[in-house]
């Protein structure tokens, strides 16, 4: 999609469509208001007679307006004036953007910008305007042969915006792009079936990107090396697959050597069938998007370098395949992780948190000064949250108030969760150090609990994003590319504050 900025009259525009507000009671937004004006009241009068309303998800197509030079005119319902804030702005881009594509315009003159009266910049409103617009064309159909749908006619959009706001706002258009194009590779890692992405093609897509940018570094290890460094709980994973597993460490320097390195940590696993401890065939499916922690953390990297941040970030993919076989782990067995604490495995089916903790340990040697990582790591969180908020868990206060002002900023919201030692007794073992689950009871906090026993030497998150980074089901089905608006947030904020 191409985006340009315009300035000026609307009504005078030559373009195949122009978008324009309409709040409830018949307020007009200022650009309905200068076309209602050229085509000599004709807006008004159709919200006089009850054509439009102004309700939220209601539209009027107009067509060859005397006094309008475009061809069309797309009024949008805004809804209440008074309760038209930052989620109901990213609704309407998605709503109107669905009308342009129904109607098959290459091009469109979009005057949004001015009804946003919320208490945001115009950058603000300028990025999540295209991160909007972007998710709404996301198609996902790499994969299929003869019965693609076609593609949407829309190609350009251009921008309403007046002089004053036009350098921000095209900042804001370069920031919302770089973005949109780490969530766009988030979804399509995720919604790529386990045949295709294997731990293998993880490691080559991180080759690519330090082909394409200066600025990163890649170093993978493979099953050898991961085995040589201790990482018994990760190999209790791997073992049992013939693709063989791999840590892939993405480096990217976009400050000086003496600024501290911030660290994000996906968990990879490609394909979970549970292992042995097997999981119900009905719903196995779904397990294509348990990877999706690592292509959050792969679509965040390569949003922060397509806006070349200054900052040092290190993202670790812990990618692995969880199979069931003889040579697989069985319920029961113990392994030593690269910490050196042992775990009994009591299920095979909680294997993330397995291929996680090592990593963790292994990031020390970068002395990161923050770590997160970012899993789909329970079905406890789905039950506890919803698809609506990430559960955030973290041994940092000030790590945990950023996240949550990253996540109302970015409308990519989080909720912390407990992390009280009173959990931590549920996963304790007589034969070894720790279990690898806690029982029924609170699943998403004492997944959280056993990752924390590795990350007492980082100021540390975690991110359980079962709920958030994929739909399953419905018209909406696939990965989402959440959490990466968070991340990127909060890695900009501390890229600028540094």
């Amino acid at each position: 999609m191409k985006y340009n900025i315009k300035l000026g009259a609307p009504e005078k525009s030559r373009t195949p469509c122009i978008v324009a507000g309409v709040f409830e009671e018949g307020i007009l937004s200022p650009s309905a208001k200068r076309l209602d004006k050229a085509s000599g009241g004709y807006i008004k009068k159709l919200i006089k007679r009850g054509d439009l309303r102004g309700h939220k998800h209601e539209s009027l197509l107009l067509q060859d307006l005397k006094g309008i030079t475009a061809t069309r005119i797309l009024l949008v319902g805004l809804g209440s004036q008074r309760t038209f804030k930052e989620y109901e702005f990213t609704e309407t881009i998605g709503f109107f953007v669905r009308k342009l594509k129904d109607m098959r315009v290459h091009s469109a003159l979009v005057c949004i910008l001015e009804v946003a009266k919320f208490k945001k910049t115009i950058y603000w409103k300028g990025q999540k305007l295209i991160e909007s617009i972007e998710n709404e064309l996301y198609d996902f159909q790499n994969l299929k042969g003869k019965t693609k749908n076609k593609s949407a006619n829309l190609k350009s959009i251009d921008v309403l915006a007046t002089k004053e706001e036009m350098s921000a706002v095209s900042e804001s258009i370069e920031k919302g792009l770089a973005l949109s194009m780490g969530i766009k590779k988030a979804k399509d890692l995720g919604n790529l079936p386990g045949n295709i992405c294997t731990p293998n093609y993880l490691a080559d897509q991180a080759k690519d990107l330090a082909k394409k940018f200066k600025a990163i570094r890649v170093k993978i290890l493979d099953e050898k090396e991961i085995e040589r460094l201790g990482m018994g709980a990760f190999m209790s994973v791997t073992k049992g697959s013939d693709q063989p597993g791999k840590l892939i460490t993405i480096s990217y320097k976009g400050a000086t050597k003496k600024d501290p390195v911030h660290a994000v940590i996906g968990k990879g696993i490609t394909f979970d069938t549970g292992g042995i401890s097997l999981k119900p065939g009905a719903g196995m499916h779904e397990m294509i998007w348990d990877m999706c922690g690592a292509a959050t953390a792969f679509g965040t990297v390569l949003a922060v370098a397509e806006s070349e941040l200054p900052i040092n970030l290190l993202v670790v993919l812990a990618a692995a395949e969880n199979m069931p076989s003889g040579s697989a782990s069985r319920p029961g067995d113990i392994v030593t992780s690269m910490s050196g604490q042992t775990v009994e495995i009591l299920n095979t089916d909680a294997e993330g948190r397995l291929v996680l903790c090592d990593a963790l340990t292994y990031v020390e040697r970068f002395q990161p000064e923050t770590v997160i990582d970012v899993a789909t790591l329970t079905g406890a969180c789905v039950i506890a949250l919803g698809s609506h908020a990430t559960a955030m868990y973290s041994n940092d206060d000030n790590l945990a108030k950023d996240l949550i002002k990253s996540g109302e900023n970015s409308l990519d919201r989080v909720w912390q969760m407990p992390l009280w030692k009173e959990y931590q007794s549920q996963i304790n073992s007589k034969f070894a150090d720790m279990a690898n689950i806690g029982g029924r009871e609170a699943g998403s906090i004492t997944a959280a609990c056993f990752l924390s026993r590795f990350a007492e030497n980082h100021r540390w998150a975690h991110l359980d994003v079962a709920g958030t980074a994929f739909n399953g089901t419905g018209a909406k089905k696939g990965a989402t590319g959440r959490p990466v608006p968070l991340l990127f947030d909060y890695l900009s904020n501390i890229a600028l504050s540094g």
